[in-house]
């Protein structure tokens, strides 16, 4: 359930929006990096006071997609340089981080660094930060000394019924745990096929890549992050080439390759880039092309790990 009380913050004056309810007015779309930035984050930390809350939970944490071939890179880190290493150790679906955490976080997604997440404690709090400069904040109370602090500010608390970006609104992928079961299912497969091909996807947009045998089945799994998503797939091609070559016509796939080091990479490229991408992968070990589309999949297997409880909370 919910927190019942929601407020959008902006710095949007509501008497500058049309019938529709459209902004209107002068202010930018993007963050100043300054003093409104700023407000935005002290708006936050106000709500928070006035509900007892010091620290909240990650939620349904994304970064950049990993586009490597064109367009403009990513921000450095996604915007959580200083907050978590760059592996993103410690920045997974139901980690707990103080308030200072939670308004860098506020911060980056403000700035549209690239990292994205839902900020949550229970069913007591939440923000939420959308496109635009709109912010949402969620609370079991009404909060109006937050109110009242946020308009001092210099922003605009407009009370709603439900923030855009509720999670009931979301409908999960994945109900599947990767439970006992599952895994022995997985080494049944191992001891077919002999090895296969594992996506750990530990964060949205972003993945590691094991391959499986049945030898170190239980040292990859030791090592997986909190309430990743697993894919199981068929394990990488030898063939390179034949990879390459099999590359759709104007559609996008997920390349993915095993260096001679034995580091798995991938990158997201469509049959234009396969010149360059022949070249940039020359000395791979093997290889495959995997759909982007959630109707085109066709793994092997596919679960979200449970907590240590056993309960399956990740919301996939």
């Amino acid at each position: 359930m919910s927190p019942a009380f929601v407020h959008q913050v902006t710095k949007y004056d509501p008497a500058d929006r049309d019938e529709h309810g459209s902004y209107t007015g002068a202010e930018d779309t993007v963050s100043d990096h300054g003093p409104v930035e700023a407000a935005y984050l002290a708006a936050v930390a106000a709500f928070a006071r006035e509900c007892g809350i010091d620290r909240l939970e990650i939620r349904d944490p994304e970064v950049t997609c990993p586009f490597s071939f064109g367009g403009e890179p990513p921000v450095e880190g996604h915007g959580l340089a200083g907050l978590f290493p760059p592996d993103l150790t410690g920045y997974h679906d139901g980690a707990e981080v103080s308030l200072p955490v939670d308004l860098e976080l506020v911060r980056a997604m403000l700035r549209d660094n690239g990292a994205w997440c839902r900020l949550e404690a229970g069913d007591r709090f939440a923000v939420h930060v959308g496109q635009d400069q709109y912010l949402y904040v969620s609370s079991d109370r009404p909060c109006p000394h937050a109110v009242a602090r946020t308009r001092e500010l210099g922003l605009f608390a407009e009370p709603m019924t439900m923030s855009p970006y509720d999670r009931e609104l979301d409908e999960p992928e994945v109900t599947e745990a990767a439970d006992a079961t599952f895994w022995a299912r997985v080494r049944t497969m191992l001891t077919a096929r002999r090895t296969a091909l594992l996506q750990e996807i530990h964060v949205h947009n972003a993945a590691r890549w094991h391959r499986l045998t049945e030898q170190d089945l239980d040292v990859v799994r030791g090592g997986l992050g909190p309430r990743a998503l697993l894919i199981v797939w068929p394990d990488l091609n030898p063939d390179v080439e034949a990879v390459l070559a099999a590359l759709p016509d104007d559609e996008s796939v997920e390349f993915v390759w095993e260096a001679q080091d034995g580091a798995i990479t991938h990158t997201i490229v469509d049959d234009s880039h396969r010149q360059e991408l022949s070249a940039f992968v020359a000395d791979a070990r093997a290889a495959c092309a995997l759909p982007l589309g959630y109707d085109d999949h066709q793994p092997l297997f596919r679960a979200a790990l449970p907590d240590s409880d056993g309960v399956l909370r990740a919301r996939w």
